[in-house]
């Protein structure tokens, strides 16, 4: 099975035991935003006066990419990215879940919080870290510790990261200041046709803003 960007960002986004590291709902907006930017990359879709417009509406191959595609096509009016963050997240990161256990990458373990509240957890299969996120930390950390151009994909992965605060724990041990910078160097580097940057850099400031929101809303609610 060939990972998309989606899978690549689940696998980052999830520990050996299952634990999600990025917290909810970011995980979810880093997700729907995966897809949309594997369809960019894919030649399906493209950004025209900060709309989401379909390219080819031909299948790519991947069933929940060309699930969204599908929907996206359907809709017919252009819209915003951040108006199709929300409505993809629906079951997105279950479906992607249920392929990486099918592969034999993650298995799922149910158990109980407190031997009471039933929990479902996705923990690596082998009780390591699977060979396909070794893969993609590798290309991650060489794209960051290097200062030449950076393949469209990589630097689509690492604006996801960025874009939900995550980018410490991928990079741990750096500090906080130059990784900061290297990665907006990445962001604003001539790596990829101007289109695909555009969209690139869109969905790391939509998925930035939607993921700020939700803590600040969480915070006043809980302590007010």
């Amino acid at each position: 099975m060939s990972n998309g960007l989606a899978d690549d960002f689940l696998l980052l986004a999830l520990d050996d035991q299952g634990t999600n590291l990025v917290g909810d709902p970011a995980l979810d907006y880093g997700l729907a935003g995966a897809v949309l930017l594997d369809l960019v990359l894919a030649g399906r879709l493209r950004l025209d006066d900060d709309r989401v417009v379909v390219v080819d509406a031909a299948p790519t191959g991947d069933p929940i990419a060309d699930a969204a595609l599908g929907r996206i096509a359907e809709a017919g009016k252009p819209r915003k990215p951040d108006a199709w963050i929300q409505p993809l997240t629906g079951k997105l990161r279950a479906r992607l879940l249920d392929r990486q256990v099918e592969a034999g990458v993650l298995r799922r373990e149910e158990d109980r919080v407190l031997w009471v509240f039933p929990r479902t957890r996705y923990a690596s299969a082998t009780g390591a870290e699977p060979a396909a996120e070794t893969a993609v930390r590798r290309d991650l950390t060489e794209a960051v510790d290097g200062n030449g151009a950076v393949p469209a994909r990589t630097a689509a992965l690492l604006g996801l990261v960025q874009a939900v605060g995550f980018a410490e724990k991928v990079f741990p041990g750096r500090g906080k200041k130059e990784l900061k910078f290297r990665l907006d160097e990445i962001a604003e580097g001539n790596w990829a046709a101007g289109a695909v940057q555009q969209a690139i850099a869109a969905m790391q400031a939509i998925i930035a803003t939607m993921t700020a929101v939700t803590v600040t809303t969480t915070v006043i609610t809980t302590t007010s």
